[in-house]
């Protein structure tokens, strides 16, 4: 419980309208998209609740939160749209929720420098909205387009549907204003490249609010496409099409789409997009389905890969609809009983498909099946959806936890690493170390120095 001089000290800053600590909203705030049933040993984490939850409405509301919190030692939790899969927004020591939408503004878009100022609050959809009378687009198109905002796929560097071609959303970044947990107000230049020492961006983009708050981000964005076209190409096994989708980065070929999907007992298919100028998007897909062919690929047309983009964002609408404004007991229901995870391994290209054939028998002798393997924009970059194999037990959970840690550290192993998507969050906490090596407390000290009360969304990676 938050001391009532603090809370008061928060009223005068933003006013009554934009602090609560309604029991209903406490609940709303301390909860995102991972489940006690994904959390695994986590799950502890998922149990505390915000002391207060605040909605600032400009720079200057942000920089006076943070005093406080920083003058009080109270944690400061930052709150994007609430979509994260790995508890990155949780209040797992409670604290000060800073909901962000309330900076939501987007401030300048630039069609001669290709770019565009926007408030961290900012949904990606109402974003894309605002730049198509330009004729102008993002590059980021995760499939929480209707939810997520700008800060938050800053935060987790998050991948969409587009980022073969335009990358995931830290290389979008330009320049970003943070408030820092000091209270200062820290600002990058906007320019796309400088040896001025090192590029600060990096350390806010994936850092999933441990450093700092971000307020304000600079983003490249591109031009609407003249065309768009759609292929799908099936094959006989997932290692054609592995070896058709390397081939086609070797080649320097790069769909906006790229989606190698096995699904069990639905075949397997490769889901490609190009757009672009008209005369390169012709160009490109002749020659990647020329390339698939070689592989064994069949051209299936268009029909599937249209289907899959028109209903890219629906789990995302589905979720703003049915679950956003709910308390977390609802939103833990509606996944609860399936014994499932979802994980997302970088590895270099040469190691995937022998990573693949050992998670096969890893998990075949835990009784685990996995229903569907993909690889998601780059060769590299490959996903699986593991399940129990038969009915769950009381240890089915046990079991699937570390079957995960299995999976996650044999890609350790094999030059790789756990995640390529969603952050860390609480979730992962507890391999990162294994994983940065050094690395790892160089990050500790940056933090310490930044942040010496360890009020900057703790419990988040370290």
């Amino acid at each position: 419980m938050l001391d009532t001089a603090l809370v008061e000290s928060l009223a005068h800053v933003l006013g009554r309208d934009n602090l609560s600590t309604q029991e209903d909203d406490l609940e709303r705030y301390s909860t995102d998209a991972l489940t006690p049933s994904r959390a695994f040993r986590a799950a502890p984490s998922l149990e505390r609740t915000a002391d207060v939850v605040v909605i600032p409405r400009s720079v200057n509301q942000v920089v006076e939160v943070v005093k406080l919190a920083s003058e009080h030692k109270v944690p400061v939790i930052p709150y994007g749209g609430g979509t994260g899969d790995m508890g990155a927004a949780l209040p797992v020591r409670g604290g000060i929720v800073m909901d962000l939408k309330g900076l939501n503004k987007v401030l300048e878009v630039n069609p001669i420098d290709m770019a565009v100022l926007v408030e961290a609050g900012a949904v990606l959809e109402d974003l894309a909205n605002a730049l198509q009378p330009h004729g102008l687009m993002l590059g980021h198109d995760p499939w929480s387009v209707p939810i997520a905002t700008v800060a938050g796929t800053i935060s987790t560097n998050g991948v969409g549907y587009r980022a073969a071609s335009y990358g995931p959303m830290g290389e979008q970044v330009l320049g970003l204003e943070v408030v820092l947990p000091n209270g200062e107000v820290l600002n990058t230049r906007s320019v796309p490249k400088y040896s001025s020492g090192p590029n600060l961006n990096h350390l806010f983009i994936g850092g999933e609010g441990v450093f700092g708050i971000i307020t304000k981000a600079t983003l490249r964005v591109f031009r609407q496409p003249e065309k768009r076209s759609f292929a799908t190409v099936g094959f006989d096994s997932f290692d054609q099409g592995f070896n058709a989708v390397a081939e086609l980065f070797a080649l320097g070929l790069r769909p906006a789409l790229v989606d190698l999907t096995e699904e069990y007992g639905e075949g397997i298919r490769l889901y490609m997009m190009y757009e672009g100028y008209k005369e390169g998007v012709s160009a490109q897909k002749r020659r990647s389905l020329r390339v698939c062919c070689g592989f064994g690929g069949k051209d299936m047309g268009a029909r599937e890969t249209l289907n899959y983009w028109r209903d890219r964002h629906s789990s995302g609408e589905w979720y703003r609809r049915e679950m956003l404004n709910q308390p977390r007991s609802v939103r833990w229901q509606s996944r609860r009983g399936r014994g499932f995870d979802y994980l997302h391994m970088a590895l270099p290209v040469s190691q995937v498909l022998d990573y693949r054939r050992r998670c096969d028998e890893l998990l075949s002798g835990r009784g685990i099946r996995v229903t569907e393997y993909a690889i998601w924009t780059q060769p590299e970059l490959f996903s699986m959806l593991m399940v129990p194999a038969g009915k769950t037990t009381d240890g089915s959970s046990d079991n699937m936890a570390e079957a995960v840690d299995e999976v996650l550290t044999l890609a350790q192993d094999m030059g790789g690493t756990m995640e390529y998507c969603h952050g860390v969050g609480v979730k992962l906490t507890h391999l990162l170390s294994r994983e940065m090596g050094v690395g790892f407390e160089v990050a500790k000290a940056i933090k310490r120095a930044l942040d010496p009360h360890d009020i900057m969304n703790p419990g988040k990676l370290f």
